[in-house]
């Protein structure tokens, strides 16, 4: 099983610890430099469930407000998914930009890296694949300033490959 090797757990308590120690120094009242008052954290969390199968993600995520115009920042990313006899693991880190030209339009570009470990179970027996997955995302949305809702489109999209099953991508991100 993937999520139980050593490597993984490993992974799983470095990701946690360091969402838990992102979500501590957010919520630190005293003094702060003037570098710790323009850092924002966010990020998400997903859940799945189909007949057969589960899926759960967590990708904490910090940005650096350089204007109120421009934000720059690093994301951790953590996907697990089993269905039926198939397993799948992918982690792995996005580095992003987000240009705000007008209050409530965000622009952004988000290069995204994944280590894929996949275990598919077919006719001929259990196909194991590991690999690195590429991700270049652009997208638009409607911001307050706290939330943007909107879409994003991978332009490095291998559909043999990629995680995701289009292109195209609905997304909602929060910092506070």
């Amino acid at each position: 099983m993937i999520v139980s090797s050593f490597a993984g757990k490993k992974l799983l308590f470095f990701l946690f610890f360091m969402f838990m120690f992102g979500t501590a120094m957010a919520q630190n009242q005293g003094p702060r430099s003037d570098f710790w008052n323009r850092v924002r954290f966010g990020g998400g969390i997903g859940l799945g469930f189909t007949n057969g199968g589960f899926n759960g993600s967590i990708a904490p995520s910090a940005i650096y407000q350089v204007s109120d115009q421009f934000a720059t920042g690093i994301s951790l990313n953590f996907n697990y998914a089993k269905f039926n006899d198939s397993q799948f693991l992918a982690y792995g880190g996005s580095v992003l930009a987000l240009y705000n030209p007008i209050p409530f339009l965000q622009l952004s570009a988000e290069a995204e890296q994944l280590r894929i470990n996949r275990d598919l179970e077919t006719i001929a027996g259990t196909l194991e694949d590991d690999y690195w997955s590429p991700a270049l995302f652009l997208g638009i949305g409607y911001t307050n300033q706290f939330a943007t809702i909107g879409i994003r489109y991978d332009i490095l999209y291998d559909d043999q490959k990629s995680i995701y099953a289009n292109a195209w991508m609905p997304f909602v991100r929060v910092y506070f």
